[in-house]
């Protein structure tokens, strides 16, 4: 069945100065001599055209440019429409394109699959395109453009390679056992399919970087009520984004702000005071508070200077997962060395504006460490680590059958099998029909 021809905008919604709509498909050509009057441009080549409906109104005038199949995003024929983004105008060339036969308005993401469809795209590079659209901090943006640009996918498709070689060697013996093979082709793939699991291994104990990077490294700030920790929340996001006051028990949910701390996304989140309380609700709001803390990437306790002890409730929370904040230190003598649970204390104050720079410094350490970009490409959905896990389960079992020397030659190849099948479910090159609607409707809208 030949594929329809689909168009959309493809720039951002709303007025601009310039809006991209884009075709693909077969009459992507003669939508666009339709709409010009005119033979079409030079391939890859900007050009300027006044665009018109079918009764030869004036629409618009802008710049077109043509991409003939294979060479364009899709894989398919495309044009690409830059004209001015007015409501007015797009409506107009919006109802023109209705009209043209064989086009249709395209389905949320259905560029990106079908470029998939067309090789351009494996599924990580299409995960990577929709990361790269979303990103807004530095960070999220190169590991992005590093997926979309296919590294995750080549490092994937690398080790499922070395599978079906593995594999091929196995079902050689399997197949030819009376034939001339080589002695001892099997007994070579156990030692290369130990070390491809450990290599796969390593890139799994990685304390979820990846994934940490795309949704934001999770902050809560905790404490016992009149602390400073609203006040320091309002200080870090540099808003007002907390209401702060004298009342002990005045945050009784969580409030949250989303920083940009040197390029890394971080969810700070403000909790209630910890302490008991006959009020339902602060005792709910403490609850919450402590759920938090304890699904939180990471803490920042915060003390009162001021006081000589530290509240059970909260000592408790002190972990290596925390940053131990001593505030109101302008009004407290604070002796150097004071540590809680090994955690050296850090005196600030809030409202004096002192430490605050020690502080930030801390935390974008303690950011870079658990989320910080490294050399080697970093998986970054849930979808990815379930399926290396299903890998590992496989090639486990195959080293196993190994060792005990009683498993038979097709059991061991079948391990061999699901294990690159794993690995294949994660580029797209296998069983992934059901997943492709959720993939490109989630992270590819309108691209």
């Amino acid at each position: 069945m030949t594929p329809q021809t689909v168009y959309a905008l493809s720039s951002a919604p709303g007025r601009a100065g310039v809006a991209v709509i884009r075709l693909s498909g077969p009459q992507a050509a003669d939508a666009l001599e339709a709409l010009t009057g005119g033979k079409l441009p030079e391939p890859r080549v900007a050009a300027l055209r006044r665009l018109r409906d079918e009764t030869g109104a004036l629409l618009d005038e802008g710049m077109v440019l043509w991409f003939p199949a294979p060479h364009s995003f899709t894989g398919e024929d495309v044009a690409e429409l830059q004209v001015h983004g007015g409501r007015a105008v797009l409506g107009a060339i919006f109802a023109a394109l209705a009209k043209l036969p064989g086009l249709r308005l395209a389905e949320p993401g259905e560029f990106s699959r079908r470029a998939f469809e067309h090789g351009k795209l494996d599924l990580t590079a299409a995960e990577g395109l929709g990361d790269l659209i979303n990103a807004e901090t530095e960070a999220q943006r190169k590991q992005a453009l590093r997926q979309m640009q296919g590294a995750l996918g080549q490092l994937y498709e690398g080790w499922r390679n070395q599978l079906v070689r593995a594999l091929a060697h196995l079902e050689a013996d399997i197949d030819f056992p009376d034939e001339d093979l080589p002695a001892g082709v099997a007994a070579e793939v156990k030692p290369q399919i130990a070390r491809l699991r450990e290599e796969i291994a390593a890139h799994l104990n990685d304390r979820q970087r990846g994934e940490r990077l795309r949704d934001g490294l999770m902050v809560a700030i905790v404490g016992a009520p009149n602390v400073g920790k609203s006040s320091l929340l309002n200080a870090l996001a540099k808003r007002e984004a907390a209401i702060v006051s004298e009342i002990p028990g005045t945050t009784r949910d969580v409030i949250e702000v989303h920083l940009d701390l040197g390029g890394y996304p971080v969810v700070l989140a403000d909790t209630a005071g910890l302490r008991e309380s006959a009020d339902a609700i602060e005792s709910e709001g403490v609850a919450r508070a402590l759920k938090r803390a304890e699904s939180a990437d990471l803490k920042i306790v915060v003390l009162d200077a001021t006081k000589k002890s530290v509240p059970k409730d909260t000592e408790a929370l002190i972990d290596q997962d925390a940053i131990v904040v001593a505030n109101k230190a302008d009004a407290a003598n604070i002796s150097a060395g004071w540590e809680i649970n090994g955690r050296a204390v850090l005196p600030v104050s809030v409202r004096a504006n002192t430490g605050m720079n020690a502080l930030l410094d801390m935390l974008e350490k303690e950011v870079v460490e658990r989320i910080g970009l490294t050399g080697s490409a970093t998986l970054t959905r849930a979808r990815h680590r379930e399926a290396l896990v299903d890998c590992i389960a496989a090639l486990d079992r195959f080293l196993r059958g190994s060792e005990r020397h009683n498993t038979s030659a097709e059991l061991a190849a079948e391990d061999i099998r699901l294990a690159a099948r794993a690995l294949g479910r994660i580029t797209g090159r296998i069983d992934v029909e059901d997943l492709l609607d959720v993939i490109f409707r989630d992270f590819c809208i309108g691209k």
